[in-house]
């Protein structure tokens, strides 16, 4: 039995809010599906140079009140960063808030404006400690 990874499907509210993370994480949109008939948008984002790895974007033109304030069930989505550090000051300088910060100079977690779960580790070897991130607590929940 051959098995290929597709993507992996997220519901959001606000698609330009939603996209305008993804984008701050470094994904570009690979491809749109307009559906009149079915009154959504799928928007594709992946990184560059990896477009059979994305995340699709569903967003229902007419709102999607059943979305939880919390998305703990889906687990998260994950990538390697090539500085976890410069990743992390780039998100917390454009409003993103480091839920669990990289402390240990290898994993961090931020939450889409969906609330969806993204870690961020860092590729290759742990970073060495570094400040602010090795003293600064977690936020929330991630």
């Amino acid at each position: 039995m051959a098995l290929k990874y597709l993507h992996t499907m997220v519901r959001v509210k606000d698609l330009e809010k939603s996209m305008a993370f993804y984008e701050l994480l470094g994904l570009r949109e690979t491809h749109r599906k307009e559906s009149e008939g079915g009154r959504f948008t799928l928007v594709f984002m992946a990184p560059p140079g990896q477009e059979e790895c994305p995340v699709e974007l569903t967003w229902n033109w007419d709102g999607d009140d059943a979305l939880p304030s919390d998305s703990r069930h889906f687990g998260h989505l994950a990538y390697s960063v090539d500085d976890i550090y410069a990743t992390c000051q780039h998100l917390q300088d454009n409003g993103v808030t480091i839920n669990r910060p990289p402390r240990d100079g290898h994993m961090a977690f931020v939450r889409s404006p969906d609330n969806i779960s993204i870690e961020l580790l860092q590729a290759g070897d742990a970073l060495p400690p570094q400040e602010p991130w090795s003293s600064m607590e977690n936020t929330g929940h991630w």
